[in-house]
């Protein structure tokens, strides 16, 4: 067996991120931070804001170096953009004057995929998203629901072995979160890609992954918590949260990220 084979779809060993500001000072957003991801795993961070989480995703994206450390995916260096990285983000990056069977297929683009084929596997990964019958909706059209779901197919149909997701269901209502996660979950055990998942909601994390990992209150962030999440899958991520050992994984963490929230808070009456 290859080290590709064993290697962690994605590893931080070491990685100290660090900003330039005005007048020649820094601003150390990370420090020593390792972490790794295998394939086939979903891994969610969570850590007061401001911690560094989504700094760790750019990492892992190849979108920022780190100042100290190495990224690795599958067993080898990151020389840049992460290719082999699926990347969602917050807000929507859909073009607005695109409709969502056109928004899908444009991913296929740098690939050089014929454009009937192209639009012909954007329409199949819409309907698989619950969107068969809005492929020629433009994005004004659509709830915040139904774009993060175009967004979700537009980042799936490149077909990517690790899925980056940066607080994806942020912006959408309670309902609305609980019905995207089960959706991911869905997609996401058809073929168990690697997940690295940023969020601030301790539950959502906890309902949708394997691990939690646990990040200190910045400046100079660093990882110091890991909790594996031994729930039985599958999953519905209303129902799981009414389960025992639920509560008991959420207390647990809860205990260490607390603290971490009130030292934010603190720094940030303090500045």
């Amino acid at each position: 067996m290859s080290n590709a084979d064993t290697a962690p779809a994605v590893s931080l060993a070491g990685v100290a991120i660090t900003f330039a500001l005005a007048g020649g000072k820094t601003y150390q957003a990370v420090r020593d931070a390792d972490l790794a991801v295998r394939a086939g795993e979903f891994v969610s961070i969570v850590g007061p804001t401001g911690c560094g989480k989504s700094t760790l995703l750019n990492a892992a994206a190849g979108l920022l170096v780190p100042s100290a450390g190495t990224v690795g995916i599958f067993g080898k260096p990151l020389p840049g953009l992460n290719a082999r990285a699926g990347y969602l983000f917050q807000a929507d990056a859909l073009m607005p004057w695109k409709t969502a069977r056109d928004n899908v297929a444009v991913a296929l683009e740098p690939k050089r995929v014929a454009r009937a084929e192209a639009l012909r596997r954007a329409d199949e990964w819409l309907a698989r998203v619950g969107l068969k019958t809005f492929v020629n909706s433009y994005p004004h059209m659509m709830s915040g629901g139904q774009r993060k779901r175009v967004a979700l197919a537009q980042m799936l149909i490149r077909n990517p072995e690790i899925l980056l997701m940066d607080e994806p269901f942020g912006p959408l209502d309670a309902m609305t979160r609980q019905i995207m996660g089960n959706l991911l979950l869905d997609l996401w055990a058809q073929d168990r890609k690697a997940v690295m998942f940023v969020t601030h909601d301790l539950e959502e994390a906890i309902a949708l992954s394997d691990r939690v990992v646990v990040m200190s209150a910045g400046p100079a962030a660093t990882i110091i918590g890991d909790f594996k999440v031994g729930l039985a899958r599958p999953r519905d991520t209303s129902e799981i949260r009414l389960d025992p050992e639920f509560h008991r994984i959420h207390k647990e963490i809860w205990a260490r990220l607390r603290v971490e929230v009130q030292k934010a808070y603190a720094f940030g009456e303090a500045g």
